[in-house]
């Protein structure tokens, strides 16, 4: 009787599909090998025959291309910018100086004006009474000097002549007729003088109410705008000679084809303010750029501010520029001049900066530098870079002392 096993059972089941284990590991082992012979081949290539590229400093491999800018001589400036105003040339409010009804006014908000114009003319009637008044005084006054002056002819004429038959005839002329005769030559000049002086008060009284009538029409004191008026036909205004009283003005004027720009300089900077120290203008209102120099300053730190104030005239013939409107000034504080100087983007941030150079082999060297006036855009080199050499611009995060590069000079009017 046969036993059943199940290994001969399983052995025949796997005969019938045609795989026994021992012929299923010799193809696995065959299917390895060449997966084994593509795996040798890739590390062959990986680390045998691919070209590597070079380390820094061994001289193999394609040099890396740079940005570079030569180190060159130029005058450094250093700057500030700082706002300021727009402020009228001249700027007043025009009182009447006599009280009166404004009888005309000819000018409004905005008009211009030229000097001597004509703005307003006040009524004041009383003023042409007492004219009329002083004048008649005047009249009387002249008219008394006439007779005062035959008075003392007569009187001085009478005193000669017997001065004369006294001398001729001593005892013809009594004493006592010459002392008469004399007193009444004195008195007579004395009234004649008397009537003179009462002619000038009178002709000066006269030009004073003439002066005051003249008030009466309010001229532009200077070529100017309106830019503000307070009184209409018909309106009384008090005459603007009390300092202790407030009286409104007939109107603004304000001069406006010169304006001063005016700006508060800081305290460090005061030092480096003087007459015609050249400045730059920007308006932005008017998208505009021009040059100025400074006009005048006050000589004075405010206390309250530490700033001092700092003008420019600024010539406005055709109203381009209109009181009120701001602006940027820009002005040196300090300069340097022929002094060899690299863009900042050659050099690495830090109290202890650092420059990549490119040297005549083509190589990048690292160096510290010495750098003194900054501006916005260069730096000036004490020591680490000469004339003429090239740097390294932009970023360097790549790039290795010793490694080779060629460079790309880049002008360093766009590097701004």
């Amino acid at each position: 009787m046969n036993e059943h096993n199940p290994a001969i059972e399983n052995h025949g089941a796997l005969a019938k599909n045609g795989a026994s284990p021992v012929r299923r590991r010799f193809a696995a082992r065959k299917l390895a090998l060449p997966l084994i012979a593509i795996l040798a081949a890739l590390c062959l290539w990986r680390f045998v025959l691919a070209p590597r590229n070079a380390a820094p400093g061994d001289g193999a491999g394609a040099a890396t291309t740079v940005a570079v800018a030569r180190a060159t001589r130029q005058d450094l400036s250093q700057y500030t910018t700082l706002s300021a105003e727009f402020v009228p040339y001249q700027n007043v409010s025009v009182h009447a100086k006599v009280a009166g009804y404004v009888k005309s006014i000819g000018v409004d908000i905005g008009d211009h004006v030229k000097t001597g114009e004509i703005m307003a003319v006040l009524e004041v009637p009383e003023l042409n009474d007492d004219l009329n008044k002083a004048s008649a005084q005047l009249s009387s006054s002249q008219a008394e000097v006439g007779q005062s002056q035959a008075d003392f002819d007569d009187a001085d004429l009478i005193y000669k002549r017997l001065v004369d038959v006294a001398k001729a005839n001593p005892k013809l002329v009594a004493q006592q007729d010459l002392d008469n005769a004399r007193a009444k030559d004195d008195s007579a000049r004395s009234a004649l003088d008397s009537a003179q002086k009462k002619v000038e008060e009178n002709a000066a009284e006269v030009a004073k109410e003439k002066t005051l009538l003249e008030y009466c029409s309010i001229p532009a004191p200077f070529n100017g705008v309106i830019t503000h008026r307070y009184a209409d036909t018909g309106t009384l205004v008090q005459a603007g000679t009390a300092s202790d009283t407030q009286t409104s003005p007939v109107v603004d004027v304000a001069e406006d084809d010169l304006l001063r720009l005016i700006f508060p300089t800081p305290e460090s900077i005061v030092p480096v303010i003087h007459d015609g120290l050249p400045v730059e203008i920007s308006v932005n209102a008017l998208n505009l750029t021009f040059p100025g120099k400074v006009t005048r300053y006050a000589g004075k730190v405010d206390v309250s501010t530490r700033t001092m104030r700092t003008e420019v005239d600024v010539p406005n013939p055709d109203g381009k520029f209109t009181p009120g409107m701001y602006a940027d000034v820009k002005l040196p504080i300090a300069g340097r001049k022929n002094v060899v100087a690299v863009p900042l983007q050659a050099l690495s941030p830090g109290d202890e900066p650092t420059a990549l150079v490119l040297d005549k082999d083509g190589r990048l060297e690292e160096r510290k530098v010495t750098i003194g006036l900054e501006t916005s855009t260069m730096a000036e080199i004490l020591s680490g870079i000469q004339e003429n050499e090239l740097v390294v611009i932009g970023n360097r995060a790549n790039l290795h002392p010793g490694e080779r590069a060629t460079g790309k000079l880049m002008d360093n009017s766009t590097l701004e």
